[in-house]
């Protein structure tokens, strides 16, 4: 279950009208927090994110499965959606425990910040130039003055 602060955050931003994946965003923050404070491990920077999102997609924001990706990642992810649609369902305590368990014998090199640059920077190197200067000015406009 995400924390309170959370599920504040992305509620914050949906009333800003900011975009679904800035209001995922605050759940992939909060996962990566989670490895580096110990709660937790994760196999991968990937790994770390994709909860996150998944997390974000139980919450209720409106964040569409991918269109790439493995069968079995988009799957998962429509059941999220499904899952965020629907309120009130409570979680199996044992399938929690169990994921809980598998990720305490995770690493916590996942959320470094050399894990998360170069994460960044291969992630980029899959955008055209064109989108990536696009977003740059896109972010450069919201800039405080």
């Amino acid at each position: 279950m995400p924390e309170k602060e959370t599920l504040e955050r992305a509620e914050k931003d949906k009333g800003e009208g900011k975009a679904p994946s800035t209001q995922a965003g605050e759940f992939v923050r909060e996962e990566i927090e989670h490895v580096r404070e110990g709660k937790h491990g994760a196999r991968s920077t990937k790994q770390a994110i994709a909860i996150g999102l998944s997390k974000a997609r139980r919450a209720g924001v409106q964040l569409p499965p991918p269109k790439t990706g493995s069968k079995r990642t988009r799957k998962q992810a429509a059941r999220d959606v499904a899952q965020g649609r629907k309120k009130g369902a409570k979680k199996s305590a044992t399938r929690s425990r169990a994921t809980l368990q598998a990720l305490k014998r995770e690493g916590h090199s996942a959320a470094s910040k050399e894990s998360l640059s170069r994460q960044a920077k291969s992630a980029a190197k899959r955008r055209s130039a064109a989108a990536r200067s696009r977003s740059a000015k896109k972010a450069a406009g919201t800039r405080k003055k």
